[in-house]
């Protein structure tokens, strides 16, 4: 009899979710794989009294009339009232006032009325002898409907994937406005996954952005981090109108008018503020990097600043520095040149370093402590100059300092006469050579590139004659000890390191080390292993020996819309996700992507990687080749290890690239990491756009016979389980298809994604799940890919263009 009635209240349940979720308004024929997002998966897990019975034809509905209630912080919110748009009682009202029960609180926060007027009404006698008037059965069913939605909102089962959803397609303002409380109680770092889509809302949906400012005015006051990552995302997807809520939003964070509280229990006065704000040193040098102090803000408050001091503007300057280098960067046109250009730039900006900025692609608290400009390099591209740089930080919990020895001077007195820069950038790109252990700045003469009567600086940055040539110019270098500069390498060795050098610099490289390759000067740096790496950086930095040095790696790219892969390296995650849950052992590896506008950006990079045609240029052997050479003969532990790693990489990017159409595929866009894992990258054409428009490659993914040469052929054990691994994969993605599907749609809107442009993209996703078939057809629908991608004529004929036009092989 229960399960009757749930069937009768799921038929009459106008939900838009549901919609939503099935895309009608009734299952559709054979779909039984949407088990964890249906409402009546939810619905089978409430108990047996709580289950809500309506009447036929009366739609669930919650009619609103009344403006929107308070919002109920979470408990460790402190009481008052800010500018962020939260009220909150004073001091004692809470505790005077009686509160209603929570069910009455949660009806009143949906009901955006009166709660007197919304309590549920007494249970129906046994025996009803009069019908009940026509107003009495509608406020009944209403209050139940209520309820039950309520009841939804309120299980364990509800997330933030469901509220997401619940919140772009409701148009109540009662539901709006409980959902956006709702998001006060659920993790930040769930919160911070669907930061996309919030910020899209907020931008096209006037209504939602009334109801999301509170909770993103509440977390811009609790973490700096956040503000930044909200107001790049409002720049990158917002429109042109300058006075939207989105525009008034992203100045309001960036001009400092949404700051932290200030600490519990301090009442300074307002003459007080402004006296300190006063005797704060101001932040003159921010941006200028001649000063030597870019990136200092000239707080002197520790770690609860109460001087004013602006907070985010360090950063913001530090992150437009390292773009503008690949701005000036992609001017240079040979590739050897513009690797010297780097240095040099990254020199100039380690002057200022170290500083508290730190790298935003990694989540760990930490600041930056140098930038060693040889170890960065441009990566290979043809018509932009991306860069890849490795950056030593100290991890901190937010209270260690930074090392004093090793700041940079402090700013000149007012009498003074400013540090001025003599030589212009373009004349600090001399000729390095190449076999040069030193950064740029080392070969340069200091001499030449500053200027300045200011004693105190004088001591800290010790003029130096100009050598003759570059032999004297490495003997005044090693004279120059680590405190004498904190931004410079510390060069001076003993006897047994320099015979240590010598004799790695005279033994027989190793059979798979990469030479250098003007062509592709990246391929050296991206070959050597991140742990030799981390110990040869570790043992030449000043900062070494601190507890908490740490190397990160980061790519910065200029001149491309990063927005498209942003989005695909969010869905990339969730898959993964839905096939850790369901224990499919597909392997992908997501890394993340930071947009700052619609035309550069930050990408973490794949440590231990290089790519098909790195391998094929500098190898000149076949895939299966360079596995045995890396790993070990066929039947060793290794390449065995190796093989299973390609298998189950390769399918889960096969799978991929099939549900969410990649384009593009050559083999400069698909890494073999150390391990043996493909990794796929460059997601600049996705659904329905491709290079050109010219929808070249119609294999479903890319499925090479080097690729089956490493899976021992297409009679084997290993190519059998590519298949099997690809049909699991989509049989458990389709369960979970809908938390896929609405991250899709809801980056449709605004229109700011080419690749959503058009109108089929969201319904052809949709039925690459195929949601009607049974695991018979999936199974002959798998085979029938892996045999088309295996014997696509596009595939071929693009490799070939792409080394005809560009030289890939």
């Amino acid at each position: 009899m229960v399960r009757k009635i749930i069937v009768v209240g799921i038929q009459h349940y106008e939900d838009p979710f549901y919609k939503h979720v099935t895309g009608a308004s009734a299952p559709p024929a054979g779909c039984g794989h949407q088990r964890n997002r249906s409402l009546d998966s939810v619905l089978q897990r409430i108990p047996e009294d709580m289950t809500p019975t309506s009447p036929e034809g009366a739609p669930l509905r919650i009619p609103i009339e009344a403006p929107a209630p308070r919002l109920a912080l979470p408990p460790e919110v402190p009481a008052g009232s800010d500018d962020s748009g939260i009220h909150t009682p004073p001091d004692g009202t809470d505790e005077e006032r009686p509160q209603p029960p929570a069910a009455a609180r949660s009806r009143e926060s949906l009901d955006s009325g009166n709660p007197e007027d919304t309590e549920k009404p007494p249970d129906p006698p046994d025996t009803i002898v009069d019908p009940p008037a026509k107003s009495e059965v509608s406020a009944a069913d209403t209050s139940k409907n209520k309820d039950f939605l309520l009841r939804l909102f309120e299980s364990k089962l509800f997330d933030m994937s469901m509220a997401i959803s619940y919140l772009f397609n409701s148009k109540e303002p009662g539901v709006q406005t409980y959902l956006a409380n709702k998001l006060f109680s659920f993790p930040h770092e769930d919160v911070d996954f669907y930061l996309p889509q919030l910020a899209t809302m907020y931008i096209e949906m006037g209504d939602v952005a009334d109801v999301l400012r509170p909770y993103l005015v509440y977390r811009c006051k609790q973490s700096a981090e956040f503000s930044l990552r909200l107001a790049w995302l409002l720049t990158a997807f917002g429109g042109d109108a300058k006075r939207s809520k989105a525009t008034k939003l992203r100045d309001s964070i960036l001009a400092e008018e949404i700051r932290p509280a200030a600490r519990r229990g301090h009442h300074r006065s307002q003459s007080d503020a402004s006296a300190l704000r006063l005797a704060t040193p101001t932040a003159r040098h921010l941006g200028d990097l001649a000063s030597g102090r870019a990136f200092d803000n000239g707080c002197l408050c520790g770690e609860q600043c109460s001087c004013g001091a602006p907070r985010l503007a360090p950063q913001t300057q530090f992150l437009s520095a390292l773009t503008n280098i690949g701005r000036r960067l992609a001017s240079v046109a040979d590739k050897e040149r513009r690797n010297g250009r780097l240095r040099a730039e990254l020199a100039t900006l380690d002057l200022n370093l170290p500083a508290r900025v730190w790298l935003p692609l990694h989540q760990r608290p930490h600041y930056v402590l140098r930038i060693p400009p040889h170890a960065a390099a441009v990566l290979n591209s043809k018509d932009k100059a991306p860069y890849i740089m490795y950056v030593e930080v100290l991890e901190t919990d937010g209270h260690e300092p930074l090392p004093p020895r090793l700041l940079p001077p402090a700013p000149p007195a007012p009498h003074s006469p400013p540090i001025r820069h003599t030589k212009s950038e373009e004349n600090l790109v001399p000729e390095w050579p190449v076999w040069s252990l030193y950064s740029a700045l080392d070969d340069v003469d200091a001499g030449d590139c500053w200027s300045h009567d200011d004693e105190e600086l004088s001591t800290q940055y010790p003029h130096r004659a100009p050598a003759p040539d570059s032999l004297s110019q490495v003997s005044a270098v090693s004279a120059l000890s680590t405190s004498s500069c904190g931004s410079r390498e510390s060069v001076a060795v003993g006897a047994g390191e320099v015979r240590r050098r010598l004799a790695d610099a005279t033994a027989a490289p190793p059979p798979n080390a990469f030479k250098h390759d003007p062509a592709d000067p990246s391929a050296t740096a991206l070959k050597e292993s991140w742990e030799s790496k981390l110990a040869r950086m570790r043992s030449s930095s000043p900062y070494g020996s601190l507890a908490g040095w740490r190397l990160l790696g980061c790519i910065v790219k200029v001149g491309d819309d990063l927005r498209q892969e942003m989005l695909a390296a969010q869905l990339l995650r969730r898959l993964q996700a839905v096939w850790a849950l369901e224990r499919v052992p597909l392997k992908l590896h997501p890394y993340e992507i930071l947009c700052l506008d619609k035309e550069c950006g930050l990408i973490q990079p794949v440590l231990n990687s290089v790519s098909l045609h790195q391998i094929k240029k500098q190898s000149g052997k076949s895939l299966r080749a360079w596995l045995e050479l890396e790993h070990g003969p066929p039947n060793s532990e290794g390449f065995l290890r190796a093989q299973n790693n390609f298998v189950e990489s390769a399918a889960a990017y096969a799978l991929t690239s099939y549900l969410l159409q990649l384009k593009d595929r050559h083999n400069g866009n698909i890494l073999l990491d150390s391990a043996g894992h493909i990794i796929h990258i460059d997601f600049g054409f996705i659904f329905s756009i491709s290079p050109k428009n010219l929808g070249f490659e119609s294999s479903p993914f890319k499925l090479t016979q080097e690729f089956v040469e490493v899976m021992d052929g297409e009679q084997s054990d290993m190519f059998q389980y590519f298949k099997i691994l690809i049909l699991r994969g989509l049989i458990a993605a389709r369960k979970h298809c809908d938390q896929i599907i609405h991250i899709v749609e809801l980056m449709r809107m605004g229109g700011q994604l080419s690749c959503l442009r058009s109108s089929s993209a969201v319904p052809s996703l949709r039925a690459r799940f195929h949601p009607g078939r049974t695991e018979p057809q999936l199974q002959a629908l798998v085979d029938r890919l892996v045999r088309d991608a295996l014997h696509s004529l596009s595939t071929r004929l693009y490799d070939n263009y792409q080394y005809y036009t560009n030289g890939i092989l």
